[in-house]
């Protein structure tokens, strides 16, 4: 008893130490994915979807897709006038499928895996010419053929493939020890070398899209051979570099050397993929204007350009950045890449820096940005992933642009190598992640096994079990340092426990340093509180101004119709009003999404504009009281019949919320876009222009006129009503270079028992763009009206808004 004691002391004193003790920490190591065990807990459940659904439906539409038919008309021998199936660097996702795929093998040692593998693998092989050059689609002669090597480094991701290659050869040879792929890889690199390596007579370029930078310094740590990371080394050196090239701006991040950065801007995949090989190379030789560089960049995307998901990248039109705060919810891109690229650069970080802040990010950007990427069972997919929906965004089985699917495959196979590091001097251990499983150490000269038994993220308690194989001696301990999230809004009530002894420790750069001579089956308890939080954005996000988010421990949560269709609601999540003093508990549902925590609160929501506000301007308020539950924003878009509306950012006063679609309509139509939504007819939202893409639209599309029969849009009214005017306003994006125009001519018809009558006006409808266009008749009773339209030869059309009074 006296012994245990004063063990415990031991570990009060040093958890307690001065904080400049641990202030300026070397690089730390991550402890490799294969070392660790995933046992249970959400985490266990992603990968265990992952390596069924999502790795089987990646490896089919490889080969449903023709991606892998590229490689075979690509090799010599195949016959020739072999066409190139889809993208020009469809070759990276099954380079990347093949990654996630040989990171899944090493887990599971799946023999029929092994096998499918090693046929890609020959197909891969087969097709590289003698030189070492692979990109099939040059090979198969498209725009001028092997002529054409080399000579558009911004645009045609020959560089940025060949990285994909690398990357997956490393992780098959991790994983088998075979050379087959390596060996191609290999080839391909020197083959690169000889073209742009930093050697006289050589070519001095870089890829448009960054990622062979990253690949090339893995290909030097695996094989040892220093000229991959030396020609890494060169191809970032020369990115900005105009004194030496010319430069492809801003969209590459090619504006500035990397040096000189002080701003996340452009393509934010490629943004990511750059950092986290300036991160790799500024752990190995320690160039401080890199880490400078890096550390200005990331305070301006963490603290200026980061959706609360972890999402980043707001813009479509450049699948990346824009100017600070802009962060808008419907529109939001943030691509499921983004997101993912996002983690690779915070795990390169937190390693570089022992510091939790980074690992604060990773976690966010994995629990919410990247999750809501994949479906529950593993096999559809959002590419992008807004913050609000108005029930038109679903995920898709796959993508012609397929880069998020198998990126998914490739983080998730590898989670377990995310959650431990640790120091290079051998001395201690770090916990970033927490979730139920094992991980096997070896730390001065011993191996220790750690035990994780947790809930986590819905519930905040963690019990690790140390098991050292031999004496840890009280001269030479081992120090366990355990990260303390940054959603912990108050430290002081973080308690961890040591055997039952409650210590007290300060955290510093984010973690609790345990040093201690522990010995087996000591257990440590932390216990991370977790409240319902409520998020407010910074001002100047204007869109989400007087709104709030709700968060618990590091899971985002949204409101989804699903849940929330009621007679008060609807479905119409827009319609809520959450007040400051809004009761709001959580509750784990073991039967819903896989088992995850809700929130359940009692809110306010909006009228819908129903009948009683006929010929009246006013009436007395009516308050009305609604329950609302809340899911996890990475689940949903996951029940049978599609998802209606989801909202993350959520009104606190009745001025932002949107009232409820009127109950008394029922549109249908001759034809609605898939991508579109009848909704957008009614849903009162004004649109700015004829081209507004902010605000859900109807449209027709693909049909256009040519000839075909007049296209019609219709309200069904639940009881008689008595109308006279009609207000349009067209979608016509055909200025943007869309396929939609106003319309050639339209009218109103109005049904009389089964027939279908013409609303006779003075004058036709009216085809203005950017205005309502008014139509207005001696009123009428009726149950229901049609607009007819006729379209433009070459072009279809559509509704942003039609209003009837």
């Amino acid at each position: 008893m006296l012994a245990h004691t004063l063990a415990a002391m031991a570990t009060i004193l040093t958890a307690a130490t001065n904080p400049g003790d641990h202030a300026d920490p070397k690089p730390l190591r991550a402890v490799p994915f294969s070392s660790v065990q995933l046992t249970g807990g959400l985490l266990a459940q992603r990968q265990a979807a992952n390596a069924t659904g999502t790795l089987e439906q990646n490896l089919h539409q490889c080969e449903i897709t023709g991606r892998l038919d590229n490689f075979a008309k690509a090799a010599p021998g195949a016959p020739k006038g072999g066409k190139h199936e889809g993208y020009f660097f469809n070759d990276s996702d099954v380079y990347k499928a093949v990654e996630g795929a040989s990171d899944i093998l090493a887990q599971t040692h799946d023999p029929a895996l092994d096998q499918r593998l090693d046929q890609i693998i020959q197909l891969i092989a087969k097709a590289q010419q003698p030189d070492g050059y692979l990109y099939t689609y040059y090979q198969l002669g498209e725009q001028g053929g092997t002529d054409s090597r080399w000579t558009n480094l911004k645009d045609m991701h020959e560089l940025y493939c060949a990285g994909h290659l690398i990357e997956a050869a490393v992780a098959h040879n991790r994983a088998t020890g075979k050379r087959s792929l390596l060996d191609v890889a290999t080839r391909l690199a020197d083959h690169i070398d000889s073209v742009f390596g930093p050697h006289e007579g050589a070519r001095k370029g870089v890829c448009g899209h960054e990622e062979i930078e990253l690949a090339l310094i893995k290909l030097a740590d695996l094989t040892g051979d220093q000229k991959y990371f030396r020609l890494a080394q060169h191809f970032i050196d020369l990115r900005g570099d105009s004194t030496q090239r010319e430069t492809f701006g801003e969209y590459c991040q090619d504006q500035v050397p990397v040096r000189e950065q002080d701003h996340v801007v452009g393509h934010a995949v490629r943004a990511m993929y750059l950092y986290s090989a300036v991160a790799d190379l500024a752990m190995r030789t320690g160039d401080q204007g890199f880490i400078d560089a890096m550390e200005r960049v990331w305070d301006d995307l963490t603290t200026r350009k980061m959706y609360i998901t972890g999402g980043i990248g707001p813009s479509a039109s450049n699948e990346g950045f824009t100017t600070a705060y802009d962060l808008p919810n419907d529109t939001a891109y943030a691509e499921t890449c983004a997101a993912i690229g996002l983690v690779f650069w915070s795990h390169r970080l937190t390693l570089l820096h022992a510091d939790a802040k980074y690992a604060d990010v990773m976690e966010r950007a994995l629990y919410n940005g990247v999750m809501s990427g994949v479906s529950l069972d593993g096999r559809r997919f959002f590419y992008v992933n807004p913050l609000a929906s108005r029930g038109n965004h679903h995920r898709q089985d796959w993508f012609a642009c397929a880069c998020c699917p198998p990126n998914f495959l490739r983080l998730i196979a590898t989670l377990g190598g995310y959650m431990y590091a640790q120091s290079e001097a051998g001395d201690a251990i770090y916990v970033n992640l927490y979730s139920a499983g094992t991980a096997d150490l070896k730390i001065k000269n011993l191996r220790v096994r750690l035990t994780q038994e947790t809930d986590y993220p819905w519930q905040g308690l963690v019990r690790l079990t140390v098991e050292p194989n031999g004496p840890v001696h009280q001269s030479d301990p081992i120090e366990i340092c355990l990260r303390v999230p940054g959603w912990v809004d108050n430290p002081s009530e973080v308690t961890v426990a040591i055997n039952g002894d409650r210590l007290k420790a300060e955290p510093e750069r984010g973690y609790l340093h345990l040093r201690r001579a522990w010995k087996p089956g000591d257990v440590i308890e932390l216990n991370l509180p977790m409240p319902i939080e409520r998020i407010a954005a910074h001002p100047e996000v204007k869109a989400n101004q007087g709104r709030i988010a709700l968060q618990r421990g590091p899971i985002v949560y949204c409101l989804e119709s699903a849940d929330n269709d009621d007679r008060a609601l609807e479905g119409h999540v827009r319609a809520l009003i959450l007040p400051p003093e809004a009761p709001i508990s959580a509750d784990f549902r073991k039967d819903l999404l896989g088992g995850v925590t809700t929130l359940r609160g009692r809110a306010f929501c909006t009228e819908p504009a129903d009948a009683d506000w006929n010929h009246r301007l006013y009436r007395p308020a009516r308050a009305r009281p609604v329950e609302f539950t809340a899911i996890p924003y990475f689940a949903w878009d996951n029940r049978d019949g599609g998802a209606g509306e989801m909202l993350v950012w959520l009104p606190e006063s009745e001025s932002l919320a949107e009232r409820p679609l009127d109950p008394t309509i029922k549109p249908t139509a001759s034809h609605c876009f898939q991508g579109d939504t009848l909704a957008g007819l009614y849903d009162r939202l004004e649109p700015t222009s004829s081209a507004d893409g902010s605000i859900p639209r109807f449209t027709w599309w693909p049909r256009k006129g040519d000839g075909r029969p007049d296209e019609w849009v219709q309200y069904d009214f639940t009881s008689p009503r008595r109308v006279s005017t009609v207000d349009v306003y067209w979608f016509d994006d055909s200025a943007a270079g869309g396929g939609c125009k106003v319309p050639a001519s339209w009218r109103v018809l109005y049904r009389l028992g089964d027939d279908w009558l013409e609303a006779k006006s003075a004058h036709p409808g009216g085809i203005k763009p950017d205005t309502f266009n008014r139509v207005s008749f001696r009123p009428i009773e009726t149950t229901g009206l049609r607009l007819e339209v006729k379209l433009q030869d070459g072009a279809s059309s559509g509704i942003l808004e039609w209003r009837v009074e």
